[in-house]
């Protein structure tokens, strides 16, 4: 069984992510998405509501793909958390060059650690580059209307946070 891990905060999942997640789906027969436990990153949402937003938002990308999506929260080092699930395959989604700078390096570091564990890089869909979860926290906390980057669910959660 070839087991993918998608890493992340997912504060809050954007469509940017949802766009890798149905790409990485039909390669991989299990799919983790990876809920990042990050105090640093000072989240928006609970690692409960991130993870609880991954699990409603994946129901239907499972069903349609046929391959089993998890939420798997996660607060050790990535080729770690790629152990603990089984991947033998982590996913990135790149937007722009200053990301493929800093995955490199990861990719670097990580194969240090486990050259078992292959890295997949998923350029993002041209209408989703722009979007970040750290922008649309700064749209949505100004009152700005964030549908364009988010489900309606993910939505109305960052409204209702920011009143």
């Amino acid at each position: 069984m070839r087991i993918g891990l998608y890493p992340g905060t997912f504060d809050p999942l954007t469509l940017g992510h949802i766009d890798i997640i149905q790409r990485a789906a039909p390669l991989v027969d299990r799919l983790v998405i990876g809920v990042a436990i990050n105090g640093d990153k000072g989240p928006l949402f609970t690692l409960e509501e991130r993870v609880a937003m991954v699990e409603a938002e994946c129901r239907d990308i499972a069903q349609r793909s046929g391959v089993e999506i998890v939420a798997h929260p996660f607060d050790n080092l990535l080729i770690d958390a790629a152990r603990d699930v089984g991947a033998s395959v982590i996913v990135r989604g790149l937007r722009a060059v200053a990301d493929f700078e800093y995955e490199f390096q990861m990719v670097g570091m990580n194969r240090a650690l486990d050259a078992s564990v292959e890295t997949v890089f998923l350029m993002a869909d041209a209408r989703r580059q722009a979007i970040a979860s750290k922008l649309v926290k700064e749209i949505a906390r100004l009152g700005g209307d964030v549908s364009k980057f988010v489900t309606p669910a993910v939505n109305v959660a960052l409204r209702e946070r920011f009143g």
